[in-house]
């Protein structure tokens, strides 16, 4: 490793699924250490526990602090700033102290991205129940963030880097969602034509961070048919067709509102090189049906860079050897990808 790889902070999720395996085996594969310096947030004991179960054999040294830590070194840094006993968490089920564990690591990487003290952040899924248990109201990584980084424009986006799964498509394909945690019924009243442009230019905007000069971005229609002319809703004419316009004027190449099953195919087959979506299953069950292995989680908005695999916590096959570690390696590639962007931006 080289110092001048990007560092990235690799959080372990909760320790009850599957996000100490996959973090392990994206490490032991030496995959990582291609693109990147990793640093390994989280309990060392459980860590070693995971090393033990896939028989990984590289070396990690454990440090109280960042100020601690050899970057040049091969050994790899663990830091575990949470005081929560993570280390007797039961596998496979909901636990507080898992919850509390997995909200202090993400925390903790935040606020060292925050300052610079590392270059980016690629998590592990946590496991929204037991953020509950431990008395943190937050429905997922994406609310946590932006409530640390002290933003308000932000959003959700599933991205599915170049690839065998896209027939066409040089720079992959985003799609961003203007909602995100909420329930189905709650969607139509928190679209609003401010929030719906700032999405259509989050995707344009990171497009371009990938190398795509004139991002084309496509719009969903919220009803069946994009509302079929008023007949199924008419947040297409009242909502969305007005964020479209404001997009354009801005200069974004923006087109919408489409009827979002025509829409994604028409994507996936190179017409667009993103979309923003109106709810979180509208954009994430074309591109996972497509590319779960290898689609990624990146929160837009943010003063800091941060992925995630697509997948969750897995509890029905945790710690039993069977997660693959594509989708992460995957995550860490884009962090590492972005990083770049900056840099050279």
């Amino acid at each position: 490793m080289t110092r001048s790889l990007p560092r990235i902070a690799l959080t372990i999720g909760d320790v009850a699924g599957i996000g100490p395996e996959v973090v392990v085996s994206a490490i032991a594969e030496q995959r990582l250490t291609e693109f990147c310096r990793p640093l390994v947030v989280g309990h060392p004991a459980v860590v070693k526990r995971a090393k033990q179960l896939l028989g990984a054999t590289f070396d990690i040294t454990e440090v109280d602090s960042l100020a601690e830590i050899d970057w040049c070194s091969p050994s790899v840094p663990c830091w575990n700033p949470s005081i929560a006993e993570a280390e007797d968490v039961p596998v496979g089920r909901t636990d507080a102290r898992a919850g509390r564990a997995a909200y202090d690591y993400l925390v903790a990487a935040t606020r060292v991205a925050l300052r610079g003290e590392i270059d980016a952040i690629t998590t592990a899924p946590l496991n929204k129940a037991a953020l509950h248990a431990a008395g943190l109201n937050f429905p997922g990584h994406t609310e946590i963030l932006a409530q640390e980084c002290g933003v308000q424009d932000f959003a959700m986006m599933l991205y599915l880097p170049p690839g065998n799964q896209l027939p066409k498509g040089e720079f992959g394909l985003g799609v961003a969602h203007v909602t995100l945690h909420t329930s189905i019924r709650s969607v139509p009243g928190l679209l609003t034509t401010p929030h719906i442009c700032e999405t259509i230019q989050l995707v344009s905007d990171f497009l371009k961070r990938v190398g795509c000069h004139s991002p084309r971005v496509g719009v969903c229609a919220l009803n069946p048919h994009a509302g079929e002319e008023g007949l199924f809703g008419d947040e297409e004419s009242t909502l969305i067709a007005p964020a479209v316009e404001a997009a354009r004027n801005l200069g974004v190449d923006a087109k919408g509102p489409l009827p979002a099953d025509a829409l994604l195919r028409r994507a996936v087959y190179g017409e667009f090189d993103g979309v923003a979506a109106m709810y979180h299953d509208q954009g994430h069950i074309a591109l996972k049906l497509i590319g779960f292995e290898r689609a990624v989680n990146i929160t837009l908005g943010l003063p800091i860079i941060r992925t995630s695999p697509s997948h969750g916590t897995a509890f029905d096959i945790a710690w039993q050897g069977k997660a693959r570690a594509e989708g992460f390696v995957e995550a860490v590639r884009t962090a590492a990808l972005l990083v770049r962007s900056r840099t050279n931006g």
